[in-house]
C-alpha cells in the first residue's frame, strides 16, 4: 500500500470517534469517596453503637465493649419505656421545642419582613447586628444571662429556657428568611396594592405562602436545636426547683446515667430513645432543609 493510499484511507490513524469515546480515569474520585465514607462512618458510627448497645446486657458490654449483642435483649428498652421519668422528660422536651420553634418562626418572619421590605435609616445596620449574633455563643453569655434571668424571676422555669432559646436562634432565622422575602418582586406588592390589599393582607396572603420553604427550614433547625439543647437547660432548670421528672431529655439522660451508672445497657437504651425523635424528624425533613437553604442562597 502506497503512502498516498494510506493517507486517503486513514489506516495510520485511529478513528476519531474511538478517541472521543475514551474516558480518562479521574484519580481524585476514589479519594473523594474515601473521605466521604470516612466522614459518614465517624458521624454515624457512634449513633449505631449507642442504639445497638441498648440491645445488650451490661455483662455483655463489659466483656466485649465493641461486639454485637449476644444475645439480643429488649429488657433495657422495656424498662426505660415503662419509666414515668422518661415520659416526663419527653413531655418537657416537647414543650420547650414546640414553644421555642413557634417563637422563632413568628418573631423571625416579622423581623425579616421589616428588614427585607421596608426602607428606613439603619436597616443595613440592623441586619448586620443580627448577623453578628452568629459570633456570640451561649457560653460567653452564660453568667450574665443567669443573673438576668434571676433578676426577672424567670430562672428555674421553662420560660427561662424558651425566651433565650428564641433570641439565640434569631440570627440564623433572619439570615435565612431575609433573602426569601427580598426575592419576591416588588411588582407583586404594587399589584396587590392596586387591587386594594393592605400591607398586612399582602403579608398574610402572598408573602407567607411564598416564603414557606424558608419558614419550614428555620422551624426544623430551631426544633432540633431546642430538642438537643443541653447547656441552657443546665444553667436555668437544673439549679431551680423543678423535679427531675420535669427536666428535658438532655438533662434527663445525664441524671439517668448517674443513677444507673452500673447498668450500661439501660443508659444506652435511654440515650437512643432520647435522640431518635430529633433524628427521625431531621431525616424526614432534610430535603426541605436543603431546598430552603438553597433558596436563601439564590435570593
Amino acid at each position: 500500500m502506497s503512502a498516498t493510499t494510506a493517507i486517503v484511507t486513514g489506516t495510520d490513524h485511529a478513528p476519531a470517534p474511538a478517541r472521543a469515546g475514551r474516558r480518562r480515569f479521574d484519580w481524585g474520585a476514589p479519594f473523594v469517596y474515601f473521605i466521604a465514607l470516612l466522614v459518614a462512618a465517624v458521624a454515624v458510627g457512634p449513633v449505631l453503637y449507642v442504639i445497638i448497645g441498648g440491645f445488650r446486657t451490661t455483662a455483655d458490654i463489659n466483656a466485649n465493649p465493641g461486639g454485637f449483642p449476644s444475645p439480643w435483649v429488649l429488657d433495657n428498652w422495656i424498662r426505660v419505656l415503662a419509666s414515668p421519668r422518661f415520659w416526663g422528660n419527653v413531655m418537657a422536651s416537647v414543650i420547650l421545642a414546640v414553644s421555642t420553634t413557634a417563637g422563632v418562626v413568628v418573631t423571625g418572619i416579622m423581623a425579616a419582613y421589616v428588614i427585607a421590605r421596608y426602607n428606613f435609616r439603619g436597616r443595613q445596620g440592623l441586619y448586620t447586628l443580627f448577623t453578628a449574633g452568629l459570633m456570640f455563643p451561649l457560653t460567653v453569655a452564660a453568667l450574665p444571662l443567669t443573673l438576668l434571668l434571676r433578676t426577672l424571676g424567670l430562672h428555674g422555669g421553662y420560660l427561662g429556657v424558651i425566651i433565650p432559646g428564641i433570641a439565640f436562634a434569631l440570627p440564623t432565622t433572619i439570615i435565612i428568611l431575609v433573602p426569601f422575602l427580598r426575592a419576591i418582586p416588588e411588582e407583586m406588592e404594587e399589584a396587590a396594592v392596586i387591587d386594594g390589599a393592605s400591607r398586612m393582607q399582602f403579608f398574610w396572603r402572598i408573602m407567607l405562602p411564598l416564603s414557606m420553604p424558608g419558614l419550614i427550614t428555620v422551624g426544623i433547625l430551631a426544633f432540633v436545636a431546642s430538642w438537643n439543647g443541653y447547656l441552657l437547660p443546665l444553667l436555668v432548670i437544673s439549679t431551680g426547683t423543678l423535679p427531675q421528672e420535669l427536666w428535658p431529655l438532655p438533662l434527663g439522660v445525664t441524671q439517668f446515667s448517674t443513677q444507673f451508672s452500673q447498668d450500661t445497657g439501660a443508659v444506652l437504651a435511654y440515650t437512643s430513645l432520647a435522640m431518635i425523635p430529633a433524628l427521625a424528624f431531621f431525616l424526614s425533613a432534610q430535603k426541605r432543609i436543603v431546598g430552603g437553604l438553597t433558596g436563601a442562597v439564590k435570593g
